[in-house]
């Protein structure tokens, strides 16, 4: 096992296209941390210069205390699982798991121990003599997950080798990933563009837009303190409502004037009050988690609202709302819904809004990143916004 400490990580392309920029921060030794963001944003980049896929333009690159920039994927002592499953048709899924302990002149002894042990772990023992056109799709990811499994590496990388995969399947092999996870105790850096995977298996999670780290957290702190409007709206289904307008002050109280006589009241405490003041007479942008608002009788301190569709889902039901000129969606309990068409009135807790400016479109109440030499480490409870 090991730590990978990224210092200023930067890849450029030979036509000036920049995939990953000035990218740093530490993934702890055991640590199962996930990048995520939209396609096209560098994390997957960012994985293969892990790998030394792909080679690093700026910064340094450590895994435990050796500089790893120039050193050769076979040589860094990581293993990877792709997309594909990118098995050997002709072989066995034993004789696929091995493959690679054969070619490093391990004996067979010692590569029969390997294979049953992850096959063992991957419950796998019962198929070890089949091909892989005799598997089904999970079956062939944890054969990709075991071929990577018996090198024993410092680091697993994983390139979104869920994708593939049906819902059900995806959700149970999440959960063998992260036991695995929890039984081996190695590091694993996973990509994902499914902001769920990256919730339900991240200890940490890097959130990443346009080659650039968003911010670096938990999964539920970056869920309850997104640093930037990209975080809020990208983390969260269905995502976070924004609601903007000009912030009015009457007899001191706050409010967010949404739409002609619409005004939505803040109560932000402390110094995040001294904050939204400066905003009187200016735009402002607020989010509400769906949860976070709820239907109430008319009065000064709600929303009116007209519902555009109801969407019953089991166990609970989404309101999708017309409010002020935009769109509003309400998680609510699946009982006693109004109709489409009706108007409908919501209140909302103000200690749960988020408040963010609409120019740079960062938190108001933003913590600051903190550093130590030069690196990111993203602690826990921390947000860390891009400037």
């Amino acid at each position: 096992m090991a730590k990978l400490t990224l210092d200023r990580l930067r890849k450029v392309y030979p036509n000036g296209y920049v995939g990953v920029d000035d990218a740093s921060f530490e993934i702890r030794d055991g640590e199962l941390l996930v990048l995520v963001g939209p396609s096209g944003c560098g994390k997957s980049t960012l994985l293969r210069m892990i790998a030394g896929l792909e080679a690093i333009s700026g910064g340094e690159l450590r895994i435990g205390e050796r500089v790893v920039n120039d050193v050769a994927p076979k040589d860094r002592d990581i293993a990877m699982v792709f997309q594909s499953y990118a098995l050997y048709p002709h072989m066995s899924v034993a004789e696929n798991l091995g493959f690679a302990l054969k070619l490093r002149g391990l004996g067979r002894a010692e590569i029969d121990t390997r294979v049953r042990e992850a096959a063992r772990m991957l419950e796998l023992e019962s198929l070890l003599e089949r091909k892989p056109a005799a598997l089904s799709g999970g079956q062939r990811q944890r054969v990709a997950l075991g071929r990577a499994l018996v090198r024993q590496p410092q680091v697993f990388l994983l390139d979104e080798p869920l994708s593939n995969l049906d819902a059900k399947l995806r959700a149970s092999t999440r959960v063998e990933i992260s036991r695995l996870h929890r039984q081996l105790g190695t590091t694993m850096v996973y990509v994902t563009h499914d902001q769920i995977e990256a919730m339900t298996l991240g200890q940490r999670i890097v959130v990443l837009n346009a080659g650039r780290i968003q911010q670096i957290d938990t999964p539920m702190a970056l869920y309850d303190r997104p640093a930037n409007l990209f975080v809020a709206t990208f983390l969260g289904s269905p995502k976070m409502n924004l609601l903007s307008g000009e912030v009015v002050e009457r007899g001191g109280a706050l409010a967010l004037r949404v739409g002609e006589g619409v005004d939505l009241p803040l109560r932000p405490d402390g110094v995040l009050r001294e904050r939204v003041q400066g905003y009187v007479g200016r735009q402002l942008t607020v989010g509400l988690r769906p949860e976070d608002l709820r239907l109430s009788e008319a009065g000064p301190a709600t929303l009116p609202a007209r519902v555009e569709g109801v969407e019953p889902v089991g166990n609970e039901a989404f309101l999708d709302l017309a409010c002020g000129g935009g769109d509003l969606v309400v998680r609510l309990p699946p009982r006693d819904l109004p109709r489409i068409g009706d108007t409908v009135h919501l209140g909302h807790d103000p200690g749960r809004m988020h408040y963010f400016d609409p120019a740079s479109e960062s938190r108001l109440d933003a913590v600051e990143s903190r550093q130590v030499g030069g690196v990111n480490t993203g602690g826990a409870g921390t947000a860390h916004a891009v400037p």
